[in-house]
Formats: C-alpha cells, sequence, structure tokens
C-alpha cells in the first residue's frame, strides 16, 4: 500500500510540476488510479527483463525472438486493458508496427511533452475519452539488437516491416509511450 501511494504522489507530483491539466482527483476513485500506474509499471518491468534477455546474444535476432521478448509485453497489455475495463497501447512516433502510430493530437502532444522534459515519465490528462495516463518508454542497451542502425536490424525486421521507423535509437531515447485510458472514470465525473 505505501508503493501505492508513493507512486500516486510522484505522478501528481510530476504532473503539477509540470502544469498538465489534472482530473479532478476529489471525483475519482485514487484506488483506480494508483492501480493504474502500478499496473504500467509492472509492464514496463516486463518488458526491460525481456529485453535484457537480449544482452550478450551472439546471433542475430529472429522472429522467435520477437515472439520471445516484444510480443509477451503487447498481449500483457491487452490482459490488463481487458480486465479493467481500461484501454491501454503503446505508441511512438518512429513506430514498427503501423498500430502504434499516434492516433491522435492528443497522443502527439503527449509524445512532444516527453521528448521536451527527458525527466518525466508520467503524467495524467482528462478528456472526452476519460482520464489518461502516459507513461514514457526509454530505449536500453538490450533494445539496439532491433531498434539500433537502420542497415544493421535483423533480417526479418527488415522483411516483416518494410515501412519501418522504429531504429537508429541510442539509449536513453524516447523509444515511445504507454497510453492507457480509463473510460469509467470519465462517465463517473460527468454524472457528478
Amino acid at each position: 500500500m505505501r508503493r501505492l501511494i508513493t507512486l500516486w504522489t510522484l505522478g501528481l507530483v510530476l504532473c503539477l510540476t509540470i502544469g498538465f491539466a489534472l482530473p479532478s482527483f476529489a471525483s475519482v476513485d485514487p484506488d483506480q488510479l494508483g492501480k493504474a500506474v502500478i499496473e504500467i509499471e509492472r509492464l514496463d518491468q516486463m518488458r526491460s527483463g525481456l529485453a535484457s534477455t537480449l544482452e550478450g546474444m551472439t546471433e542475430e535476432p529472429t522472429i522467435g525472438t520477437f515472439k520471445a521478448v516484444c510480443a509477451p509485453v503487447g498481449k500483457q497489455a491487452q490482459q490488463i486493458a481487458q480486465e479493467n475495463g481500461w484501454q491501454l497501447r503503446q505508441v511512438s512516433d518512429k513506430y514498427r508496427n503501423p498500430l502504434h502510430k499516434p492516433q491522435n493530437l492528443t497522443e502527439e502532444t503527449a509524445l512532444a511533452e516527453f521528448r521536451e522534459h527527458p525527466d518525466l515519465q508520467g503524467f495524467w490528462q482528462q478528456d472526452e475519452q476519460g482520464v489518461r495516463y502516459f507513461r514514457r518508454i526509454n530505449v536500453e542497451a538490450s533494445c539496439l539488437a532491433c531498434h539500433g542502425v537502420k542497415e544493421d536490424r535483423p533480417s526479418f525486421v527488415k522483411s516483416k516491416y518494410p515501412e519501418d521507423l522504429a531504429y537508429d535509437f541510442r539509449v536513453g531515447d524516447l523509444r515511445g509511450m504507454y497510453s492507457l485510458i480509463i473510460p469509467e472514470l470519465q462517465k463517473a465525473l460527468t454524472e457528478k
């Protein structure tokens, strides 16, 4: 419970620090907000842990590597969204999968905020779709096996993703973000 409060407080402080519009916390169940942060942190830890299995790998990554490292994160995100009635996706303007392309100005603006504020880890926003939580995804050394120099991308990436934009990253770069929408909170806010 202490970690939940700490993460929630950190998110609130980050939002206040850079002046984002916050949801009306008096009308929103803080447990739901805290749960969202915790689920996203667990998802990112999973991503980081699976990617770390690529460290020291001498063979070129294959589609099997993708299925063991990247695909489980997408599946876990879908499961989290389904279990909680949320919408959750990974978003990047340097996407490999076109489904990860920003879908609207809100997502484009959120990515721009992360680029402009490299120390910003996450923030809340409220709009007509609900209460949103955006959380940055940074490039780690292990990510460079597939997201490094364009010419060095694995063969399966070059053939499966001919329109790939997810390359030429360096460690610490903004890879993208998690975009989470909690729609039932918006309904609760508009009913009050």
